[in-house]
């Protein structure tokens, strides 16, 4: 049985906006202001899911990382590229763009249970995916890289009250990895 893992740059005010800059938010780019070691690498610890599980994305995170992961080479960006990733839309990707990609087909959370039976399932940012999963109670796992600074504003990744178990919690260059698991009362 796989677990479903969601890993986001996070703030210490809990938000997962705009962490590179991109979005052109006025509090954009807080994970960069830290040079690439924040974010360089695997810093989420996945290891041998990249072989063995899926990443998950939603439309426009991975039409971002589909123009920066090809074009890169170290281990990590190999890592990234050789992973089977399943894209959540409902347009047709564009071939020949980042290999191992395709398309979720129909409803998320039954496409994600079927997965979950095998293989390990990773969302990657993708923040109305995250809503969707943890609204099916989905969600097995958070790994968060919580960088020092809150920026008052933006989309947080918690909008209501969740029960968290601390798993781990270490220092990755600049910031903080940490791993919680969802707490499930017994039905």
């Amino acid at each position: 049985m796989g677990r479903l893992m969601v890993v986001q740059y996070i703030t210490l005010d809990g938000v997962v906006e705009d962490p590179d800059g991109r979005g052109g938010t006025p509090f954009g780019g807080w994970a960069m202001a830290y040079g690439p070691e924040g974010v360089a690498g695997d810093k989420f610890r996945l290891g041998s899911i990249f072989d063995t599980g899926v990443l998950l994305f939603g439309r426009r995170t991975w039409d971002h990382f589909s123009t920066l992961w090809p074009t890169r080479d170290n281990p990590f960006a190999r890592a990234m590229n050789r992973a089977e990733k399943a894209v959540v839309t409902s347009r047709p990707l564009p071939g020949g763009v980042w290999a191992n990609s395709h398309a979720v087909p129909g409803d998320i959370a039954g496409w994600v249970t079927a997965t979950l039976a095998t293989r390990d399932v990773v969302v990657i940012g993708s923040h109305s995916v995250v809503d969707a999963l943890r609204s099916a109670d989905l969600v097995d796992e958070y790994r968060l890289i919580t960088f020092p600074t809150a920026v008052g504003e933006g989309r947080r990744l918690f909008g209501d009250a969740v029960q968290l178990d601390l798993v781990s919690s270490e220092l990755t260059g600049p910031a903080s990895l940490t791993v919680h698991r969802t707490r499930r009362t017994a039905a």
